[in-house]
Order: C-alpha cells, then sequence, then structure tokens
C-alpha cells in the first residue's frame, strides 16, 4: 500500500490526548523520574505515530519506523549539540530536543514503536471480529 493523505478522526484525538499527557510529564513530572523521562520517550514515539496517522493513510509498519526514526533523529541532534558544545536559547526546543543523548532512550523509542503497532494489531483483530459477528 501507497501512502496517501486523508484525515482520521480517531487518530488525530489520540494524538491530541498523548500530547496532553506529555506537556503535563513536561511541565509537572520534574520529580517523577523515570516516568517522566523513559515513559515520556514511549509515549512521545506513540504522539509521533498518531499525529503522522492522523493525516497519512499507510502502513502501521510504516508509521512506527518513522515514528522511531523521529526519536532517533532527536538523540542524534542531542549528541551533535553536545559534540559541537551548541547551546539551544529557547527554553520550549530545550525541552523538546532534551539535553542528553541515552541508549535508554532508543530503548524506550523501540518500545512505543512496539507498543503502537500491538495498539494497532489488536485493534485490527478486534474491527475484523465485529465485521464477522455482523
Amino acid at each position: 500500500m501507497t501512502m496517501s493523505l486523508r484525515f482520521d478522526p480517531a487518530s488525530f484525538v489520540r494524538a491530541a490526548l498523548l500530547f496532553v499527557v506529555l506537556v503535563l510529564l513536561a511541565t509537572f513530572g520534574r520529580d517523577l523520574g523515570w516516568v517522566r523521562s523513559f515513559l515520556g520517550d514511549v509515549l512521545a514515539v506513540g504522539w509521533v505515530f498518531y499525529a503522522i496517522r492522523a493525516f497519512v493513510k499507510a502502513r502501521a509498519c510504516s508509521i512506527a519506523a518513522i515514528a522511531f526514526a523521529t526519536g532517533v533523529a532527536v538523540e542524534l541532534v542531542q549528541l551533535l549539540l553536545i559534540s559541537f558544545d551548541v547551546q539551544i536559547p529557547n527554553r520550549i526546543l530545550r525541552i523538546v530536543f532534551g539535553a542528553t543523548p541515552d541508549w535508554w532512550d532508543i530503548l524506550a523509542y523501540a518500545m512505543g514503536a512496539a507498543l503502537v503497532l500491538g495498539v494497532n494489531l489488536l485493534s485490527s483483530a478486534r474491527k475484523t471480529e465485529i465485521q464477522g459477528k455482523s
């Protein structure tokens, strides 16, 4: 299947809800340790997945791969910023890009991609089961 543009309201709502959770984690989760950092990265991949899926019709595996690659790209930017001693003056961009590259973040992104694929698989199976009963 090729990629095409379309609007999926369910994915848009999921992306919006995940965005709210991520904003709450970023603003109020300072003292939540691994929940903010690791779980936040897992959820971030889910947010990217559903944000793309809200507007692009494509295989879930392709969108999950793009979402995972986006997370890896953020880690690469962090590594380059540290390597070249670049400081980001904008507070919001510092929150989005983070400050420290970490292999645990890559694991979190992989888990996020696996999670959205699992949710997608279960959702597809449920739709097939419901359609079979009608």
